[in-house]
C-alpha cells in the first residue's frame, strides 16, 4: 500500500502534468484545488525537486512545474522517491536489498520467489507507466462514463 505521503505527491505531479504547458503553479493553489495540507505538501514538493522531477521559480510568477515532460516521469519514479523500494520483502529489492534473517537457503525460498513475481509485476506496469499515460486513462474513463449517461 502506498503512504498518503505518495499519494499526495502522484496527485500533485498528475496536477501539474495536466498544466505543463502554463507554466509554475503556486503551492498555495495546488494544496487547495487537490486537497493537500500545505505544510505536508512543500515537504513533498521538496523531495521531488532535489530528484529531479520538479523545477521552481520564485517571485512573481513563480511556483513549481515539471522538470521534464509528462510522457518522461514514470509512476515507479516517483513512487520510490516518495516511498522508497517497490519491493514487498527487502530480499527481493533491486534498490534497498537485504537479507531475510530468516531464510536459510535465499535461491529456493518460495517466499521470495513469489515476492519477486509480484515485485516485478508492479514494477513492470508503474515503470512503464508515465504522468502523461495516467492522464489519458483517467479522461478515457471519464468520457467513457458521461457517454454511458447520455440519452
Amino acid at each position: 500500500m502506498i503512504s498518503k505521503k505518495t499519494k499526495y505527491g502522484l496527485n500533485a505531479l498528475i496536477y501539474l502534468a495536466k498544466r505543463y504547458d502554463q507554466g509554475p503553479v503556486l503551492i498555495s493553489n495546488l494544496a487547495r484545488e487537490e486537497r493537500i495540507p500545505r505544510k505536508f505538501l512543500e515537504a513533498i514538493l521538496l523531495d521531488l525537486k532535489k530528484n529531479g522531477l520538479l523545477e521552481s521559480k520564485k517571485g512573481k510568477g513563480g511556483g513549481y512545474s515539471l522538470y521534464k515532460h509528462p510522457k518522461d516521469i514514470k509512476m515507479g519514479q516517483a513512487i520510490r522517491i516518495l516511498d522508497g523500494p517497490l519491493a514487498p520483502v527487502g530480499c527481493v529489492s533491486q534498490t534497498a536489498y537485504r537479507k531475510c534473517e530468516e531464510c536459510r537457503e535465499e535461491s529456493c525460498c518460495g517466499i521470495r520467489l513469489v515476492m519477486k513475481d509480484v515485485r516485478d509485476a508492479i514494477a513492470n506496469i508503474l515503470d512503464n507507466t508515465s504522468l502523461e499515460d495516467v492522464i489519458a486513462r483517467a479522461e478515457s474513463q471519464s468520457l467513457t462514463i458521461s457517454m454511458n449517461y447520455q440519452i
